[in-house]
């Protein structure tokens, strides 16, 4: 049997927004490729169509995304500058930051602030809708362009000398608030690090390691649960984090499978130090007592988890930025009066003031990135393996001293003198 041979028409590209070319399309497959199976024309009906109906689309689209070039580029900066690493202050850092020339160095910056480049695109739309305003005005008014039924956009001052009070306090109350719940964040942070180190420091100490073999290697697993749940706990409230990289270096690659797995993976942490405490050989007080120290950590999931999950009502959010773009579109009218074309590089400046202050107050609304939560993970298991260090050096001395101390003790008993 020949295989049938493809027919290759040369007439012009047909409408395929057209009934009439499907039926045609439909009658040419059937008779010139009987091999072809009924849901491949069928499949060409919708490709078809979708390619009709997408031509419409795709001009809006490619419209959008021109539109939005500057503001995707701004949101760009920022997210990437949100995923950067903070670092905690040393002593040289506190001289640099009360320095005298910190005015010239942070207005030298301003380029490369990610709260300044987050501000390019509502600071370019108002400015020009000041130019564009103070452009119509002077068209009417001083160049005489348009006719003259066209009406001067100007008005009385007033209103805004009244409602600018309430400007002001809407974004001092929606700083405070969201400074509010940055430190909320750091408190929690503090106990969840505090806790670490006493939860450490309560092993350390309670555990016997050379007890048995079996509490000895409890004992490290154990340490290592808890240097890993800070770790844990930063990659659930920071996103983007890679919570398998970090904990690469602190759980063993079985527990880290585990973890990993696991949906809510602080919990699962948990759940393994709650079972390497029930395994461990300890009197019941010592057990109760470490045990104890668990409900640092759920605490601060809870909280972690409320400050990510519950932001400021958004009500409130929503009221400050439609008070602040409606302020804008109207402050070249208001202006125009005393100013003329000065309102453009007014309504720059008060664009980029007033929203510089808003926009702070979304970025510490969502604490935990504006946190050097990475150093401070890796200062507590610094702390955690320095006093493993130090409990092995001082058990080391105290044996030695033990041990000088007997064979002193021996050899006055055998000179014929009491033991004392």
């Amino acid at each position: 049997m020949r295989e049938p041979k493809a027919v290759i028409y040369s007439s012009p590209a047909p409408n395929l927004s057209s009934s009439s070319h499907y039926t045609r399309l439909n009658t040419l497959l059937k008779f010139h490729s009987p091999i072809l199976p009924s849901k491949f024309i069928t499949n060409q009906k919708i490709s078809f169509k979708v390619l009709s109906s997408q031509s419409p689309n795709e001009k809006s689209l490619t419209l959008s995304s021109i539109l939005r070039v500057i503001p995707d580029w701004a949101d760009g900066i920022k997210e990437d500058r949100m995923q950067q690493k903070r670092s905690l202050y040393k002593h040289e850092n506190w001289v640099e930051h009360r320095s005298s020339f910190r005015h010239v160095r942070h207005f030298l910056s301003s380029l490369s602030s990610r709260v300044i480049l987050s501000l390019i695109p509502p600071v370019i739309v108002f400015t020009s809708v000041a130019a564009v305003v103070a452009t119509y005005n002077s068209a009417v008014e001083s160049w005489h362009l348009l006719p003259e039924f066209f009406p001067l956009l100007s008005a009385s001052s007033l209103p805004y000398q009244l409602t600018a009070p309430a400007l002001a306090l809407l974004l001092v109350f929606r700083t405070e608030a969201s400074y509010s719940r940055f430190e909320e964040g750091r408190k929690a942070w503090t106990k969840v690090i505090a806790g670490t180190n006493e939860f450490a420091r309560q092993v350390i100490a309670s555990v016997d390691s050379s007890r048995s073999d079996t509490n000895a290697t409890l004992r490290k697993a154990l340490l290592q649960y808890i240097m890993a749940f800070p770790v844990a706990l930063k990659c659930h409230v920071i996103y983007g984090s890679d919570v398998g990289q970090d904990l690469r270096n602190l759980l063993e690659e079985d527990d880290l499978a585990v973890v990993l797995s696991a949906k809510h993976r602080p919990r699962c942490i948990i759940e393994f130090i709650s079972q390497s405490l029930q395994l461990l050989h300890l009197e019941d007080s010592k057990r109760i007592v470490l045990e104890s120290k668990v409900s640092c950590f759920h605490e601060g999931i809870g909280v972690c988890e409320q400050l990510m999950g519950i932001p400021i009502p958004l009500s409130y959010t929503r009221l400050t930025s439609r008070f602040l773009v409606l302020w804008h579109l109207t402050l070249p009218i208001i202006l125009w009066d005393d100013c003329n074309w000065i309102v453009v590089p007014a309504t720059f400046i008060s664009a980029a003031s007033l929203f510089c202050i808003e926009e702070v107050g979304v970025l510490i609304e969502e604490p935990f990135p504006m946190l050097a939560l990475d150093e401070v993970c890796s200062l507590v298991h610094d702390s955690i393996r320095e006093s493993i260090a130090i409990e092995n050096l001082i058990q080391g001395q105290l044996l030695a001293k033990q041990k000088s101390t007997t064979n002193h003790s021996n050899k006055h008993s055998s000179n014929g003198r009491p033991n004392s």
